[in-house]
């Protein structure tokens, strides 16, 4: 399986599908901003990256321009990921708290992250037509992912996504932060996204992201367990 998905996510970073979003990765690839001028932007579309044999499923929104579009690895270099993986830590369900570049020495545990758009947008915000036209990259994500049990839907966007990908009435399976649906055999599970306006703010908070990560850990069948 591990051939096959590389071989797939290898496919994944050649796309150029949606002109906004090719222009705006490479633009800020070049320009940069102050503080990372040494670095080679990744601005590609941005692969998942995890467990393989993942029974939870992080599903985010998109890159920022800054972080994963700069590392090339979800929630890596800022903020966002300064949130995220201390949480995921903290749960047993990664080896650091740390997500800094793509040889850091991260390892996930029980746990696969991607997103419903694989290139940063402008703004943070993708158009409709592009989550749709990244639908078919989730598609193929979640199909090598056959161990996922769960789905953790970080913000409206990303859970509206899972939900069009399962061809459901998204108004039959609200969003709300900690609510969970069925969706047979496996769970949808939604959180407030991860984003520095919810963790500043105080909407989101690290207590409240850690139940939401023990309860994703008890439907995966993962609590008793290190990752």
């Amino acid at each position: 399986m591990e051939s096959t998905q590389a071989a797939s996510l290898a496919e994944l970073v050649t796309c150029h599908r949606c002109p906004r979003l090719v222009e705006w990765r490479e633009r800020v690839g070049r320009e940069k901003r102050a503080a990372y001028r040494g670095w080679e932007y990744w601005a590609k579309p941005v692969p998942g990256f995890g467990d393989p044999d993942a029974k939870i499923l992080i599903f985010g929104l998109a890159p920022g321009a800054h972080g994963s579009n700069r590392t090339g690895r979800p929630f890596t270099g800022d903020a966002s990921g300064d949130f995220l993986y201390p949480a995921l830590y903290r749960a047993g369900l990664a080896n650091q708290p740390l997500s800094r570049h793509r040889g850091d020495g991260l390892e996930l545990y029980g746990v696969y992250i991607t997103a419903a758009v694989r290139c940063a947008p402008p703004a943070n915000q993708p158009l409709p037509e592009e989550i749709r036209s990244c639908s078919s990259w989730t598609e193929l994500e979640l199909s090598l992912l056959r161990q996922v049990r769960v789905y953790l839907a970080l913000g409206r966007i990303a859970h509206d996504a899972l939900l069009t990908h399962h061809r459901l009435r998204k108004a039959a399976y609200p969003f709300a932060h900690g609510l969970e649906h069925d969706l047979g055999g496996r769970v949808l599970l939604s959180s407030y996204h991860v984003s520095r306006q919810n963790t500043n703010t105080g909407k989101l908070t690290a207590p409240m992201f850690d139940a939401v990560l023990e309860r994703a850990k008890a439907l995966a069948g993962l609590s008793s367990e290190k990752g």
